[in-house]
C-alpha cells in the first residue's frame, strides 16, 4: 500500500473542489493549479497550495500544458495527479508522462485510456466482446470528403464526434449533406480547443433515444464492479443538464443487460479506477454502446447518493493500491452495491435557455443556494462577487437531491432550486424548474430530443430666366420667412494650406490593396484610427441635417490635407440623402462627386439602413443593390450598414452587394440598454456577442457598434469592446454620441479596450447630440500607445472654420444646451432628439415637448423595448406624438383608438415592414394598429416586386422633359414624391446649391450685397435695395440691383392675415363614423378615392403628411364617398373633416 502526501488536481472549478474535499477527508495535502483568468476563482482557495500556470497562454491552453503541470508537480513533491474531467483527463500522453516522472496518475493506465477513451477503439473492443454498437465506420475521418462518404454509407442523420473527450464538445448532428462541411470544421476546431486532440469519427444518429450510462469501478487486482446506471437523456448541445438514477422507465431486465455489457467491456481491458460506459436505447428497446469515458463524470454524484459509495475517494484509494474489497473501500462483490432510493442532479449554470443556452458572463451580485434535508450541493464558481468569465464551463453549482421515491426527489429538487437566488448573471434556474415540473420527466420518459420537442421549457416568465428665379427665391425668404429681418454673419475663414505634390491616405490603401489589404493595415495599427462625422451625423444631430454642400466644399481641400491621417470621413447617406432633396433642394449625388474630387485621399463613408437603403421603409432588393453599386461608383468606400432592429436578415442583401462591389462592408450592431445593469437582461453582453459572431459569418469586413442614443457608458464601452475583441476577429468601429457629456470618456475607454476605429467630430461640431470631440481625443492620446498621429494645429483650423459656419444654421439647432443624463432614461437617438422638437412644433404641440419625451419612453415599453434607430426610432417618435395628440395612454388606447388611423410608420412597423424585433410584437397592440391586416414574418424585400426602372425613366421623361441619369432613376425609386418636388423646385427656382448659406437660409438685408453663383463661371452680384410696404393686393415689392441693373419683383405676403381670405375649417364629428377627419395636422399628399366610390371598413382613403411622417386615413366603417372636402396639397388641421361617407 502507498500513502499519498500530496495530490495535485489538474483541473478547475467544481470538480477540483470535489477532489480537494475527498483528499482532505483522507488526510492528503492538496495542490491546485490555476490560470491567470482563474486567479480569483473559488476552487483555488479550497486547496492547501495553489500555483499559477499558463503564462502567455490562452485560458484553456493553460490547463492543457502537460509539461508545465508535471514540472510543478515535481517541484512541489506531488505524489499523484488527479485529472478530474475534461481537459487532460482522457489524454494517454498525460498518463504516460506522469508515470515517467514517477507520479501516480489517478485514473486508468495510458493503455486502457487508449483502448477505451478513444471512441473508435472502444467500439472495436465492444464488438470484440459481443456488445452492439451504433452503425458507423470504426476509424477516424481525416477530410471532409471522407466524412461525406461515411455519412452516405451510414445514412443521414449522422453524428460527428470527437474521438477524445466528452461534455458535448466536438459533437455535431448532421441531417443532410449540405450541413456536413461546416459541422466538420466546427466540431474539429471545438475538439482541438477542448481536448488538444481534433480527431473525429462518424456514426449513425439515433433520434429520440434514451441516453443511459453505467458507472464502473475497478482496482489494480482485476476486481471490477458496476455501480448501476444513470439516465442522462436530458441534454442541450449534446451536454447533459439533468441526470437521475435509477433509469426506472427502462425495464429491470434491460438495465441489467446494459450493466452486464458495461462490465464485459471494462473487464476485457482489466479496467481500473472510475469510468463510465455510455449507451443509447432506441425507440424499439435496443441498446447500443456509444463510448466510454475513462474518468470521473460530472453526474457521478447521483450514483454516490443511491449507493453510498464515494467514487472520488475510491479513485484515490485504488491509486494507492487498495483493492475494492479492502476495508478502506469496502466493496467485496457486485452484490454489495445496492441501490437505495432515487437521486436527481440539476446543473445550475450561467446560461440563457431562451438564447440557445448561450453562456452569460459578468459579476454575481447575490448568491444564495437552497439546501435542506435530501439536498447535496457541489459548488464550483458560485459566490457573491464572483466574476464569471467566458472562458470556461458555465457550471455554478450542482444541486443533487435524494429521496426514497422519485416523486419526492423531484419535490426536493424543485424546492431547493426555487430557493436558489443568483443575480448579476443569467442562469438556467427557470428552465430547470420547468423540466422538473414536466409530466414526461415525472414518468422518467425523457429522451435526447426532450428539450427540442418541448420549447415551452425555455419560456421563462419574464421633401422666365435665371435672374428672376434667384430673385424670387430671395424675395420669398425675406417676405414670408424672415419678415425682412436678417442677422449679420461672420465669413468663415478657410485655413491656409500648402498642398503637397501627392495626397495619400486610406483611400489609396483600399484602391491599391483591396479590402483585405485595408483590413490588414487596420489590424497592424496600434494608433487609434478616427472617423470624422462632421459632414454627416454631426450636422444631422446638431442642425437637423440642414448643412449644405456649399459649406462642405469650401473646407474640403483643407480637410484632405490636415485630415490625411483620418481613417474615413462619414459624409453621406442616412438622412442626408432625402434632406438634401427635400429641404436643401440640392442633389446628394452631386455632393458626393464634388467632395470626392476635392478629397482624393481619405475613405468616404456612408450610412445605409440595410433593407431601407437611405429611406424609411423597405425597398425591393434591386433598388438596394443598384443604389449600392451607384454609390460605390460615385465615390463611397465604406458602407456602414445597420438594421433598425438589429435583424441580420435586413442587412444581408446590402452586405452582399457591398462585398461584390469591392468596397468595405461595415455591418453594425445598434447598441441599446445598459450592459452594466444586470437588471436589464434583454440586451446583455451575450446578445451583442452573438450578433457580432453572426455578422462575422456574413463576410462583412468591419464590425460597427452604433450607439445612436448615447447609451453606451464609458465602462460599458470597455466591457463591450473588450469582450468583442476576444470573440470576433473583425476590426471594430465605434459610433457614439455625446448627448450625455460622457462621449470622450466613452471613446477613451473603448480605446483602452482595443477598439480599432472611433467616430468623432471636429471640436466645434462635436458634443451634445453630435459625436465626441475629435481634437480633444487627439490631444488626450498624445504621447500614449494609442496616439492618433494627427496634427492638432491643422485640425484646429478646420474646427475654427466650422465654428464660424454654425451660426448660420442656428434656427435648426435643438434646445439642448448641455449634456443631459436624461438620455439614459428616454433613449432618444441624437439625430432624432434634434429633429423631434421641430416635428412636435409642426403639430402645434411645442408646449407638450416634455410630455412627448416621457411618452416616447412609454411607447418604447409598449412596443416591447426595441432597438431605436431610423426608422424604428422614427416610429416610436411618431407614435408618441400620436399618443399625446389624442390623449391616449397605455390604459385607454385599446378602447379609445379602435377607430383611429395610426401613423404610417407605426402601421409599417407592426406589419413587419421594418423587420422582426427581438421577442416579437405585442400581439394585442399589433391587432389594434393593423385593424385586420395580416403582418408578415419574412424579410419584406422578399415580398416586394422588383422596381421597374424603365417605367421610372419613362415617367421622368414624360413629366419633366429631362433625360434622367441612373442617379435620377434611383432617387425617384427611393423617394418618388420628394424627387418630383425637387425637380419642380429646380424648375421654379433653378439650382441654388451654389449660393451662400446665409443667403439661402436668411436672404438679404436692405442694402446688403451678395455673390450668387448659379452655374460654373456664372455669378450674379445682387443687392437688395428696398422692400416696400404691403399693397392692397397683399403683395410687397422688392427692388434689387443685379450686376448694376435694377430689377423689381412682387411677392405675396402670406403672413398678413388682413388680406388673406380665411375659410373656417369644418371639423369632423368624432362620434359620427361617417365623417372622416384628419388624424394629424399636415398636408394632404394623396387622395385615393373619388366621390361615389364604394369603400369598405378600414380601407385607405387618403395620406396626410407632416414632417416626413405619413399617416394613412382610413374608413372607420363601410359606405359610399359622398363628398371630398379637401384637395391634394391642402393643409389640414388635426380633426379637420376630410370626407363625408353615406
Amino acid at each position: 500500500m502507498r500513502k499519498f502526501k500530496r495530490v495535485l488536481v489538474a483541473n478547475r472549478g467544481e470538480i477540483a473542489i470535489r477532489i480537494f474535499r475527498a483528499c482532505n477527508e483522507l488526510g492528503i495535502r492538496t495542490v491546485a493549479i490555476y490560470s491567470n483568468e482563474d486567479k480569483y476563482s473559488l476552487f483555488k482557495t479550497k486547496a492547501d497550495e495553489a500555483y499559477l500556470i499558463g503564462k502567455n497562454r490562452s485560458p484553456v491552453e493553460a490547463y492543457l500544458n502537460i509539461e508545465e503541470i508535471i514540472s510543478i508537480a515535481l517541484k512541489k513533491g506531488v505524489d499523484a495527479i488527479h485529472p478530474g474531467y475534461g481537459f487532460l483527463s482522457e489524454n494517454p500522453e498525460f498518463a504516460i508522462k506522469c508515470a515517467k516522472a514517477g507520479i501516480e496518475f489517478i485514473g486508468p493506465t495510458a493503455e486502457m485510456m487508449d483502448s477505451l477513451g478513444d471512441k473508435i477503439k472502444s467500439k472495436i473492443v465492444a464488438n470484440a466482446v459481443g456488445v452492439p454498437t451504433i452503425p458507423g465506420d470504426k476509424k477516424e475521418v481525416e477530410t471532409v470528403d471522407e466524412a461525406k462518404k461515411l455519412a452516405e454509407k451510414c445514412g443521414y442523420p449522422v453524428m460527428l464526434k470527437a474521438v477524445a473527450g466528452g461534455g458535448g464538445r466536438g459533437m455535431r448532428i448532421v441531417r443532410d449533406a449540405s450541413e456536413l462541411e461546416t459541422s466538420y470544421i466546427s466540431a474539429k476546431s471545438e475538439a482541438k480547443k477542448a481536448f488538444g486532440i481534433d480527431h473525429l469519427y462518424v456514426e449513425k444518429y439515433l433520434e429520440k433515444s434514451k441516453h443511459i450510462e453505467v458507472q464502473v469501478l475497478g482496482d489494480k487486482f482485476g476486481n471490477i464492479v458496476h455501480l448501476h446506471e444513470r439516465d442522462c437523456s436530458i441534454q442541450r448541445r449534446h451536454q447533459k443538464v439533468v441526470e437521475y438514477t435509477p433509469a426506472f422507465s427502462i425495464s429491470q431486465k434491460k438495465r441489467d443487460e446494459i450493466c452486464n455489457d458495461a462490465l464485459k467491456i471494462a473487464k476485457s481491458v482489466n479496467y481500473r479506477s472510475a469510468g463510465t460506459l455510455e449507451f443509447l436505447v432506441d425507440t424499439k428497446g435496443n441498446h447500443y454502446f456509444i463510448e466510454m469515458n475513462p474518468r470521473i463524470q460530472v453526474e457521478h454524484t447521483v450514483t454516490e447518493m443511491v449507493t453510498g459509495i464515494d467514487i472520488v475517494q475510491s479513485q484515490i484509494l485504488i491509486a494507492e493500491d487498495y483493492a475494492l474489497n479492502s476495508e478502506k473501500i469496502g466493496i467485496n462483490s457486485q452484490e454489495d452495491v445496492k441501490v437505495n432510493g432515487y437521486s436527481i442532479q440539476c446543473r445550475i449554470t450561467t446560461e440563457d435557455p431562451s438564447n440557445n443556452f448561450a453562456p452569460d458572463t459578468g459579476k454575481i451580485e447575490e448568491y444564495r443556494t437552497g439546501s435542506g434535508f435530501g439536498i447535496r450541493l457541489d459548488g464550483g464558481n458560485g459566490f457573491a462577487g464572483a466574476i464569471i468569465s467566458p472562458y470556461y464551463d458555465s457550471l455554478l453549482v450542482k444541486n443533487i437531491s435524494w429521496s426514497r421515491t422519485f416523486k419526492d426527489a423531484i419535490k426536493k429538487s424543485i424546492r431547493a432550486v426555487e430557493e436558489t437566488r443568483i443575480t448579476g448573471v443569467k442562469t438556467n434556474i427557470g428552465f430547470l424548474i420547468n423540466v422538473l415540473n414536466h409530466p414526461t420527466f415525472l414518468k422518467g420518459e425523457c429522451n435526447t430530443n426532450f428539450i427540442e420537442e418541448n420549447p415551452e421549457l425555455i419560456s421563462i416568465t419574464p421633401q422666365a430666366d435665371e435672374e428672376s428665379r434667384v430673385l424670387k427665391f430671395i424675395g420669398e425668404k425675406m417676405v414670408n420667412e424672415n419678415n425682412g429681418i436678417k442677422k449679420l454673419y461672420d465669413v468663415p475663414v478657410v485655413p491656409k494650406i500648402i498642398l503637397p505634390n501627392e495626397l495619400s491616405g486610406t483611400k489609396q490603401i483600399l484602391d491599391l490593396q483591396g479590402t483585405q489589404g485595408l483590413l490588414k493595415w487596420i489590424k497592424g495599427q496600434n494608433k487609434l484610427l478616427l472617423t470624422d462625422t462632421t459632414m454627416r451625423d454631426a450636422q444631422q444631430s446638431l442642425m437637423a441635417t440642414r448643412m449644405r454642400t456649399k459649406d462642405m466644399l469650401k473646407i474640403a481641400t483643407a480637410t484632405s490635407v490636415y485630415g490625411t491621417d483620418l481613417f474615413s470621413l462619414e459624409m453621406w447617406g442616412g438622412a442626408t440623402f432625402d434632406v438634401a432633396y427635400r429641404y436643401l433642394n440640392e442633389s446628394p449625388w452631386e455632393r458626393l462627386i464634388q467632395l470626392r474630387k476635392k478629397i482624393p485621399n481619405v475613405l468616404f463613408q456612408m450610412l445605409i439602413r440595410g433593407a431601407n437603403a437611405v429611406g424609411y421603409k423597405n425597398y425591393p432588393d434591386n433598388i438596394v443593390r443598384e443604389f449600392i453599386k451607384e454609390s460605390a461608383t460615385s465615390g463611397v468606400d465604406v458602407f456602414r450598414i445597420f438594421d433598425s432592429l438589429n435583424w441580420l436578415k435586413g442587412m444581408e442583401t446590402s452586405i452582399d452587394e457591398v462585398i461584390k462591389s469591392g468596397k468595405v462592408a461595415e455591418a453594425c450592431i445598434c447598441y441599446t440598454g445598459d450592459i452594466l445593469n444586470d437588471k436589464k437582461n434583454k440586451y446583455n453582453l451575450d446578445y451583442y456577442i452573438k450578433i457580432a459572431k453572426e455578422i462575422e459569418k456574413t463576410g462583412a469586413h468591419i464590425l460597427g457598434i452604433k450607439d445612436m442614443s448615447a447609451l453606451l457608458k464609458p465602462h460599458a464601452a470597455y466591457k463591450l469592446i473588450n469582450a468583442l475583441k476576444q470573440e470576433v476577429g473583425m476590426p471594430i468601429h465605434l459610433h457614439t454620441h455625446d448627448t450625455t457629456g460622457n462621449g470622450v470618456a466613452t471613446v477613451l475607454m473603448a480605446a483602452q479596450a482595443g477598439v480599432d476605429i472611433v467616430d468623432t467630430a471636429f471640436n466645434s461640431m462635436s458634443g451634445l447630440t453630435s459625436q465626441p470631440a475629435l481634437n480633444s481625443v487627439v490631444a488626450a492620446l498624445k504621447n500614449t500607445d494609442r496616439d492618433t498621429g494627427i496634427d492638432l494645429k491643422g485640425i484646429q483650423g478646420i474646427s475654427d472654420y466650422w465654428d464660424a459656419v454654425r451660426p448660420v444654421y442656428d434656427q435648426f439647432k435643438s434646445d439642448l444646451n448641455s449634456g443631459s443624463a436624461e438620455i439614459y432614461r428616454y433613449e432618444i437617438p441624437g439625430g432624432q432628439y434634434s429633429n423631434l422638437k421641430p416635428q412636435v412644433e409642426s403639430f402645434g404641440l411645442g408646449h407638450k415637448f416634455n410630455e412627448i419625451k416621457e411618452t416616447y419612453k412609454v411607447v418604447n415599453d409598449m412596443v416591447g423595448d426595441i432597438v431605436k434607430v431610423t426608422p424604428s426610432s422614427k416610429m416610436v417618435g411618431d407614435f408618441a406624438i400620436f399618443m399625446v395628440q389624442n390623449d391616449l395612454t397605455p390604459e385607454n388606447i385599446y378602447e379609445k383608438a379602435i377607430k383611429m388611423s395610426f401613423p404610417d410608420s407605426v402601421v409599417s412597423y407592426f406589419k413587419g415592414m421594418m423587420g422582426q424585433p427581438m421577442g416579437g410584437f405585442p400581439e394585442k397592440l399589433q391587432k389594434l394598429v393593423l385593424k385586420g391586416e395580416n403582418p408578415i414574418t419574412c424579410r419584406p424585400g422578399e415580398l416586394l416586386p422588383a422596381e421597374d426602372f424603365d417605367m421610372v425613366e419613362k415617367h421622368l421623361i414624360e413629366k419633366f422633359s429631362i433625360t434622367p441619369t441612373k442617379k435620377d432613376i434611383l432617387s425617384y425609386s427611393l423617394y418618388p414624391d420628394v424627387f418630383d418636388n425637387y425637380l419642380k423646385y429646380i424648375h421654379e427656382y433653378g439650382d441654388l446649391s451654389r449660393i451662400g448659406s446665409d443667403i439661402f437660409f436668411h436672404g438679404l438685408n436692405e442694402g446688403e450685397t451678395c455673390e450668387a453663383e448659379i452655374a460654373d463661371g456664372k455669378t450674379h452680384m445682387i443687392k437688395l435695395l428696398h422692400i416696400s410696404k404691403l399693397d392692397l393686393e397683399g403683395n410687397k415689392v422688392l427692388v434689387f440691383e443685379v450686376d448694376g441693373n435694377r430689377r423689381e419683383i412682387k411677392i405675396k405676403d402670406k403672413n398678413n392675415k388682413a388680406v388673406l381670405n380665411y375659410q373656417v375649417s369644418q371639423m369632423a364629428d368624432p362620434s359620427n363614423s361617417l365623417e372622416v377627419g384628419s388624424p394629424i395636422p399636415g398636408t394632404v399628399i394623396s387622395i385615393l378615392v373619388a366621390e361615389g366610390d364604394l369603400v369598405t371598413e378600414n380601407q385607405q382613403l387618403m395620406v396626410v403628411e407632416a414632417m416626413k411622417m405619413e399617416t394613412r386615413v382610413i374608413a372607420s366603417k363601410a359606405g359610399t364617398v359622398e363628398l371630398i372636402n379637401v384637395k391634394e396639397g391642402q393643409q389640414v388641421k388635426a380633426g379637420e373633416l376630410l370626407i363625408n361617407l353615406k
